[in-house]
């Protein structure tokens, strides 16, 4: 037998064996997943709480969380600029306001054929009910109204940070250059996950089990359409701006940002939707693509075994198993609004007692202060928290899933300092292209590169 038919024989006996291990997961998928009772129990410094009163409480923190994004948002808006540079950025919001409008309008396009693909795979190939059917119609339309949404706040205030901090560097102070973006980027980013929060634990919370399925897939759809529309458009967009004020530049022989070409708004307008519009949307789809992700990997393997014919069978507890993960799965993302706006608030704390007065100073050092100060209070919080919820679980699961998330926290701290290789300007690389660029030509400059 030669190797392409002893392949074909041992794909043909893998997939018969799955076929009759998963009968009923064969044509199942995320609108199928039946989301375990909540209401389960957990012994928090000796009192029992539910996790539905968990879920509950994070409503709150969440309700916190806005409220700090919104607050930093008015606090931005309130800084003083000269007037000549309200008008440019107001000249640049309406700009990109005229550029989101167009986006929605792709958006609605998008929407209408997605949906009508949606519908038929889920009404006529796979005989869903009609309501749920739509329920997933639905939630795609909020997902995408989320990522629209996060985007359009992320430039509006990305619009009024650039004004006031322009300002700001005439008095000759560096903080409030760096603070000011800082400040902007911390509302921006907690809007995000609280606005993502409150759609997902509301569908915990308020969707019946065997619909909440149907609506975790239509919000990964919306939020994923969203916000690819949102990142490819934004990229391209801000590539063909800048190349129109470039070739402005050629044809009249003026200087790229000088106030006579007109493709200086453009290319304004183009910075901001490359740059905000994109990422925001991006990080709000990432954010809860992975919630969704998770959620049917806990309903799909947790608490699960197999018999003695192989078949995956659940266990008499597999249900609230389920359920106890999910619970922690969200605790741990609600104190990621917590330990952010506490670790941002101390960070500034100090920044300003070590920098306020000082004509220069590096930036990178209360960035990566936060970054470190976040992480390591993250961590502390997630063995903490972890211990007190799920720390009766056998085999220590607690730390092991503590540890987990630990690891990805520090990935996150890590790999900034690992690019500053490339980019910090202390780096002695990058030194070293700064030099070749200045005492040689292309040539040289490629070979310090490398």
């Amino acid at each position: 037998m030669g190797v392409k038919n002893r392949l074909y024989v041992g794909l043909k006996s893998i997939l018969s064996s799955a076929c009759v291990v998963l009968p009923s997961m064969a044509q199942a998928s995320e609108a199928d997943l039946k989301i375990p009772d909540l209401n389960v129990y957990f012994t928090l410094f000796g009192n029992e709480i539910s996790g539905r009163s968990i879920l509950w409480f994070g409503f709150i923190v969440v309700g916190a969380g806005l409220l700090f994004g919104f607050l930093e948002y008015f606090k931005v808006r309130k800084l003083p600029a000269h007037q000549s540079m309200l008008d440019i950025s107001s000249l640049i919001y309406e700009t990109c306001k005229t550029y989101l409008l167009q986006q929605a309008k792709l958006l609605l396009a998008l929407e209408v054929i997605v949906g009508v693909a949606i519908f038929y795979y889920f009404f006529v190939l796979e005989n869903m009910e009609i309501s749920r059917v739509l329920t997933i119609l639905a939630w795609s339309v909020l997902g995408i109204l989320g990522s629209f949404g996060v985007a359009w706040f992320g430039i509006r205030l990305n619009n009024f940070a650039n004004s006031r901090t322009a300002f700001a560097s005439l008095a000759g102070k560096s903080f409030p250059v760096m603070s000011i973006p800082l400040q902007s980027g911390m509302s921006i980013g907690v809007v995000l996950i609280c606005v993502e929060l409150m759609m997902m634990i509301s569908i915990l919370l308020f969707v019946s089990p065997e619909n909440a399925g149907a609506c975790f897939i239509g919000f990964a759809i919306g939020e994923s359409l969203g916000a690819s529309a949102l990142r490819i458009c934004g990229g391209i967009f801000t590539k063909i701006a800048d190349i129109g004020s470039d070739l402005m530049k050629i044809v009249f022989n003026i200087k790229e940002d000088d106030a006579r070409n007109p493709g200086v708004i453009a290319d304004c307008t183009g910075d901001n939707a490359g740059d905000s519009v994109g990422p925001t949307a991006d990080g709000f789809e990432t954010y809860g693509v992975t919630g969704v992700a998770l959620i049917s990997f806990i309903v799909l393997a947790v608490g699960m075994n197999f018999d003695e014919t192989g078949a995956i069978t659940s266990g008499a507890n597999t249900a609230e198993l389920q359920a106890r993960i999910i619970v922690w799965i969200f605790a741990m993302r609600i104190l990621m609004i917590f330990t952010s706006i506490a670790s941002y608030l101390i960070n500034d704390l100090i920044s300003r007692l070590l920098f306020k007065d000082k004509d220069d100073f590096d930036f990178e050092t209360p960035l990566t202060s936060l970054v470190w100060v976040t992480s390591i209070f993250s961590i502390i919080v997630t063995y903490f928290v972890s211990e007190m919820l799920i720390g009766d679980m056998v085999n220590g699961m607690w730390w092991k899933l503590s540890t987990i998330i630990s690891c990805g926290t520090l990935a996150a701290a890590v790999i900034p300092e690992l690019t500053k290789i490339f980019t910090s300007s202390k780096s002695k690389h990058v030194n070293e292209v700064v030099m070749a660029s200045r005492e040689g030509g292309a040539s040289l400059n490629i070979f310090r590169a490398l």
